[in-house]
């Protein structure tokens, strides 16, 4: 039976794909977003509706008095959004989907692998603080009245579009005209990168399964991968040679402060997930994408259209000074 499926948001990074595969599978699927173009097609098969997620009264006014399967919420990233869409949705679903962040697991991480019981608390990131308030919410919303809350926890998830690397497009410019890029730490700490199709297998799985009610899920895939290992699989891609400088993080942090929360809230930590948990309610799920199909991905994304190769010429200074004064 066919499930009737919102998803506030739906075209990015995360969601593109699991909205492709949801309109394959024969549900119905709503998106609902600003309408404005991103850097991937549209979802053909899907109906669109025009609305702000950051504005209640938008979304209201978009959807009327329609009622769905399932509502997954993309674009949630405070407490009082979450306070909104327990509002607006209670009653008229019969599973709300939140997108929290693997993020909010502790910092340091006490003990790896981190499962779904791993403690959340970041003392670095506020958005990750944000994420784990507004999952408080959700539980208490589920075991005070039974709201059919579902959150999932995405880690690293990337598609063709998007640069694993600190500095993004800029760090591969500078692979291609020679010159070292910087690498956090000492490049050996462990990483998770999940392409959006893997991603997306697990997390349609989960919709419409009651199972999934009132649980907390964390996708990933299971490629674990130095820092080194995913810049030196990017150069490749790009046909350069990977000469990373490996500087502190810290370092990193006070000369590019923007980037520096995620950082050391995040990047700087070693992580390794047990996908045990969505693997028993979604046997079919096996990430199958290696990080370096991915980079080639990434690299001919950007290489098919000279728009998409863009250069950030203060970070890339900025990456000179770093190595001027931390790169030994």
């Amino acid at each position: 039976m066919a499930l009737r499926v919102l998803f506030i948001g739906g075209n990015g990074i995360i969601s593109s794909a699991s909205s492709a595969r949801i309109v394959e599978r024969g549900d119905d699927l709503t998106l609902l977003n600003r309408g404005r173009s991103t850097d991937r097609p549209p979802i053909t098969g899907a109906r669109h509706l025009t609305g702000d997620a950051d504005d209640a009264a938008s979304v209201a006014a978009a959807i009327g008095d329609e009622t769905f399967d399932v509502v997954a919420n993309f674009r949630s990233f405070s407490p009082a959004q979450v306070e909104r869409d327990l509002r607006l949705f209670e009653g008229r679903c019969r599973q709300y989907v939140y997108i929290s962040s693997a993020s909010a697991y502790q910092k340091p991480v006490g003990h790896l692998p981190i499962t779904e019981s791993t403690p959340l608390r970041n003392p670095y990131w506020q958005y990750s603080r944000d994420k784990i308030a507004s999952e408080d919410l959700l539980v208490a919303a589920y075991r005070e009245r039974g709201f059919p809350a579902t959150i999932i926890r995405p880690s690293h998830t990337y598609d063709g579009t998007s640069v694993p690397l600190l500095g993004g497009w800029t760090a591969i410019d500078r692979m291609r005209r020679g010159k070292p890029v910087v690498v956090q730490g000492d490049g050996t700490s462990l990483w998770t990168l999940t392409h959006t199709r893997d991603f997306a297998v697990a997390f349609t799985g989960l919709l419409g399964n009651d199972r999934a009610i009132g649980e907390a899920f964390h996708i990933t895939s299971d490629e674990v991968l130095t820092w080194d290992q995913v810049g030196a699989a990017l150069a490749r891609a790009a046909g350069a040679e990977f000469r990373p400088v490996h500087i502190a993080s810290e370092a990193i942090a006070r000369e590019l402060p923007d980037d520096g929360p995620g950082l050391l809230g995040d990047k700087a930590h070693s992580v390794i997930f047990d996908n045990t948990k969505v693997k028993s309610l979604v046997p079919e799920y096996r990430a199958i994408i290696p990080f370096w199909r991915g980079a080639q991905e990434i690299v001919d994304w950007h290489d098919a259209d000279a728009a998409r190769r863009e250069v950030d010429a203060d970070l890339d200074a900025a990456f000179d000074r770093l190595i001027e004064r931390h790169g030994g």
